[in-house]
């Protein structure tokens, strides 16, 4: 079923979109803005990190859940935790994890200098591990950013832990547009990745404990509700 004209409002962001959006975007804070500066300097593993405007939504969003529990699935620089522990504020807790820590005195010396370092809790090791150390129901937020074949077990394990109300966001969850046709995709093992969000977008936009929206924003970002 089709909605009228509104369904062929389409954007292709360039990168001058891209500049456009950030300027018209509320900044992130000093400790963040140079996580992102070092992070930058890692050379192609830098494209693995969140945006500034990103940053900015999880904090957003952490702020409106309200959100005292996120979880944050793929540590990396630590950029999103930080992100995260901003949001969640004095008393609030994130707790972020991991399968390599080799990031991690970086992503330290940026939460110590943001003053959230005691609201960060750090876990190396798979991320089912971790998301099986919570009741059903005491999470506010779950922030995946990680192996992205392994999508669908991370919906499966966060949505039980979700409170009514709480959020599931998921990054990346357009792959560089292969998702919209993974034959395109440029090796074997991206056409598998691209095959894999493109089935964890629809399960996520058909699951019916959850009212989810996909935004164009980077990489694609979902953020989904649970009802």
């Amino acid at each position: 079923m089709t909605t009228g004209i509104q369904d062929t409002k389409h954007l292709l962001a360039g990168q001058d979109v891209g500049d456009y959006v950030a300027a018209c975007t509320t900044p992130p804070g000093q400790a963040v803005t140079g996580l992102i500066a070092r992070a930058g300097e890692l050379g192609d593993e830098a494209g693995m990190m969140a945006t500034a405007a990103q940053t900015t939504l999880l904090t957003m969003l952490a702020r409106l859940v309200p959100a005292r529990l996120a979880v944050d699935i793929g540590t990396f620089t630590g950029l999103s935790a930080l992100a995260l522990a901003e949001g969640v504020g004095a008393g609030g807790r994130v707790v972020t994890c991991d399968v390599s820590d080799r990031w991690l005195p970086l992503a330290r010396e940026h939460w110590e200098k943001a003053g959230v370092a005691d609201r960060i809790d750090f876990r190396l090791g798979a991320a089912g591990r971790t998301l099986a150390g919570f009741e059903p129901g005491s999470v506010d937020l779950v922030f995946v950013d990680a192996d992205k074949m392994s999508y669908p077990r991370y919906h499966a394990l966060a949505v039980p832990l979700l409170r009514p109300g709480g959020l599931l966001v998921a990054d990346n969850v357009l792959l560089d547009g292969w998702v919209v046709d993974p034959s395109r995709a440029d090796t074997p093992a991206q056409r598998r990745c691209a095959e894999t969000l493109r089935a964890f977008n629809a399960a996520l936009a058909a699951d019916e404990r959850l009212d989810a929206v996909m935004l164009p924003l980077a990489d694609g970002l979902t953020i989904a509700r649970k009802r």
